[in-house]
């Protein structure tokens, strides 16, 4: 665990690397995640959600493979890259559903016939890259999980996240949250560690 203020780290992608084109989409990263997050606290989902939301798409900043290179054919796992970064300072339920987010896509597209007409055109294309519809043994096995159905919804609203004309908070808006559940999980560590 890194003894550097996360949300000041995380501030920092948003202002960097968060400010270039949403891969395909008529957005910013930045602005996409955002606007993910404020539908979260608009529907009175619960903060690590809300985090969660507004987190999803860490992995296309911290990964070795980037968000372009996903639109080029290469699925860069950004969802298990974004968890694993994330998880040095939330624990899982912020870090589970973010995981999940693409495994809740290919689920989706699996169960629910008309949701595959939902999804941009560049989810569509990414769809492809990162597996497809799960099988029905895929689908299962990803029902049976406990964060599941977050993961669900918060893939509803990365689908939502792309619209140019959203007025969104600010980052600034959001850090008290990611503030309060990274100081209670660096909490628990240490704790752990004594």
């Amino acid at each position: 665990m890194t003894d550097a203020d996360p949300v000041e780290l995380i501030a920092g992608l948003f202002a960097s690397e968060g400010a270039a084109e949403y891969l395909g989409e008529p957005v910013t990263q930045a602005a996409h995640m955002l606007q993910a997050a404020a539908l979260a606290e608009r529907d009175g989902a619960e903060p690590a959600l809300v985090a969660a939301a507004l987190l999803h798409d860490v992995g296309h900043f911290t990964g070795a493979v980037s968000g372009a290179e996903l639109m080029a054919g290469t699925d860069n796992k950004h969802s298990d890259t974004g968890a694993a970064w994330l998880a040095q300072w939330f624990g899982p339920e912020v870090t589970e559903p973010v995981r999940l987010h693409v495994a809740a896509k290919r689920y989706l597209c699996a169960v629910e016939p008309d949701y595959a007409a939902t999804l941009s055109p560049a989810s569509v294309y990414t769809l492809g890259v990162q597996g497809g519809p799960m099988t029905p043994a895929q689908a299962a096995s990803f029902a049976a999980s406990r964060y599941a159905a977050a993961a669900c919804q918060l893939r509803r609203w990365d689908d939502a996240a792309k619209d140019p004309g959203a007025l969104t908070p600010s980052f600034e808006h959001f850090r008290p949250v990611l503030a309060s559940l990274a100081s209670l999980t660096i909490g628990k560590a240490r704790i752990g560690r004594r």
